[in-house]
């Protein structure tokens, strides 16, 4: 019995002892995670999100959370009776459709992931780009066609102030951020992409590490021709990627660019359909999804022709 027993033990020792360099690496270091996709709507995925983010904290490291909410967001203008339209990639947000966005992030959305992380302990607190002017924002007016096209109430970061986020962080806490914000032109509420938002919290708040949860294993090689996942590129390899990528994976990878030039070490998009993906990405060897690195490390190789997003 005490043989079967050490020989059961066995290979949760040995994972342990694969994670201590990473433990020792990351400990101290702030995380940004944009949580979204699949990982949001599904119950059991929610749940190890949850499980992952408080591992996190435990290990001695800073995770900070940003999310949007795409799907809850459509639900919700439905039962409204307002129309979902979308252009250049981006929703529609005129302002009723605001008050809904609004009201879904900071009020469904977020209470309930601040509620699963709080399962597990005092950790977790709400806050939207709007408290304390975390997120400053003014009208984006993407071009179609070569022209600036109105899409409402949509913002573009212009500042941010991290003083609430950091008082948090130092108080062992779990930040748990909407991705609105508050107008510096005419003070009203934006919404602004959580891929955007998550990416400059994380160049403003010096993070080591970003990743983005999404619905794909990573930047494809030649999609749809491949389903080989590039497993690290630098930031210009990349930016020279981003003409050929899919409209879904615009916004994850130009955030990730924004990142490491930004000063963050390494940007990350993984599967967030995988349960507990995180910590496998964080305090493993082998990590899944898309690394992007800052140019000056001594990978040159050069990337794949093309990428995409199935």
């Amino acid at each position: 019995m005490t043989t079967t027993r050490k020989h059961t033990a066995l290979p949760k020792a040995q994972i342990l002892v694969e994670a201590l360099p990473w433990l020792t690496r990351h400990r101290g270091k702030t995380v940004v995670i944009k949580f979204g996709g699949n990982a949001m709507v599904d119950e059991e995925l929610k749940a190890a999100f949850a499980q992952d983010v408080v591992f996190l904290h435990h290990a001695g490291l800073r995770p900070v959370v940003v999310h949007g909410g795409g799907p809850q967001i459509s639900r919700a203008l439905e039962t409204h009776g307002i129309v979902s339209e979308f252009k250049a990639g981006l929703r529609v947000t005129t302002e009723d459709a605001m008050d809904v966005v609004r009201m879904v992030l900071a009020g469904q959305v977020q209470r309930e992931l601040v509620g699963l992380l709080n399962r597990h302990g005092p950790l977790a607190v709400g806050l939207t780009g709007e408290d304390a002017h975390t997120l400053t924002a003014t009208r984006h007016r993407p071009e179609i066609d070569g022209e600036p096209v109105d899409i409402g109430r949509v913002g573009e970061i212009t500042e941010i102030d991290t003083g609430a986020i950091e008082a948090l962080l130092a108080d062992g806490r779990i930040p748990v951020v909407s991705s609105i914000a508050r107008s510096q032109d005419d003070h009203h509420v934006y919404n602004v992409n959580a891929d955007t938002a998550a990416a400059a919290l994380a160049a403003a708040l010096g993070a080591e590490t970003l990743m983005v949860l999404t619905d794909v294993e990573g930047l494809y090689e030649d999609w749809p021709n491949s389903d080989e996942v590039i497993s690290r590129l630098t930031a210009s390899q990349l930016e020279k990627l981003l003409p050929e990528l899919s409209s879904g994976m615009v916004p994850k990878m130009e955030g990730c660019l924004h990142a490491v030039r930004g000063g963050v070490t390494t940007a990350r998009v993984i599967d967030g359909r995988v349960q507990h993906s995180i910590l496998l990405e964080i305090f493993t060897d082998e990590g899944i999804g898309t690394m992007v690195v800052p140019d000056e490390t001594p990978d040159t190789d050069e990337a794949p022709d093309a990428q995409g997003e199935s």
